[in-house]
């Protein structure tokens, strides 16, 4: 939990740094998801923080935040950012990380924690953490078009979304294939990551690419993946590393919010 949460902290401080010194008009930048200003990317990221520090120390409190968010109308994640300037906003993301972290690095990894959807244990938790705040960042750098170097904590985005595979499927309503599908993907570092090997649909690449796809970051057709077999084409059209509705992923060529 100690690494993990290092690694967690470094990714909230490599997107700290793209957004630490934005003009107020940059705030106001939209970004690939329809709608959403950077604002708006930043302060869902508080909010979810903050309601994790909930899930973990005030369960009961927490599931009253699973009742607002079900209830539609406007998404409570964005409306802090949308009511602070954006000195106020950087201090409150900054605080509610800073909250989490505490809570997290204490816990025994095999912790169960309520979320938004299945419940999960504190690693995966923590994980879940780690790949939203890296793929909200994504959103952040394409609309500002910056490039991010990649690094190996995409290990951690990849394993969820390899493992989150059933859930895609369950999410849509259809029946998760019992056929496994290997994935093998080279890290920033240039080693090779494995899950299922030996299967023979299978995707294989770039981890940055991968983590792109199950993030909904990317359209496959926009990577450079390689993607062999009817099992591996379906999940990857249909990949969803993160909890919550089905989201509509982006459509081929929509990389950046300009």
């Amino acid at each position: 939990m100690q690494r993990l949460c290092d690694d967690l902290a470094a990714e909230h401080a490599d997107l700290d740094a793209i957004v630490a010194d934005l003009d107020e008009r940059s705030w106001e930048h939209p970004t690939p998801a329809r709608g959403w200003a950077v604002r708006d990317q930043i302060s869902h990221l508080g909010y979810f923080d903050r309601t994790a520090v909930l899930a973990v120390t005030e369960p009961v409190a927490f599931s009253a935040t699973v009742a607002a968010l079900l209830a539609g109308g406007v998404d409570p994640s964005v409306e802090p950012g949308r009511a602070m300037g954006p000195a106020e906003l950087l201090a409150w993301w900054r605080d509610g990380r800073a909250q989490l972290l505490g809570v997290l690095r204490p816990l025994d990894p095999a912790t169960r924690i309520s979320w938004y959807g299945p419940p999960m244990g504190a690693r995966s938790f923590a994980t879940a953490r780690l790949m939203e705040t890296w793929a909200h960042g994504q959103d952040v750098a394409d609309a500002l078009q910056v490039v991010r170097s990649p690094t190996d904590r995409l290990r951690h985005v990849a394993h969820l979304g390899v493992r989150a595979r059933p859930f895609s499927y369950l999410n849509r309503g259809l029946e998760p294939p019992a056929e496994p599908v290997s994935v093998i993907l080279t890290a920033p570092s240039g080693e090779t990551w494995e899950w299922d090997g030996g299967a023979p649909d299978s995707v294989s690449g770039p981890a940055l690419d991968f983590c792109l796809v199950v993030t909904q970051r990317r359209h496959p057709a926009d990577t450079a993946l390689d993607i062999v077999g009817g099992r591996a084409v379906e999940w990857m059209e249909i990949a969803q590393a993160f909890a919550g509705p089905a989201g509509p992923g982006r459509p081929a060529g929509q990389v950046t919010g300009r």
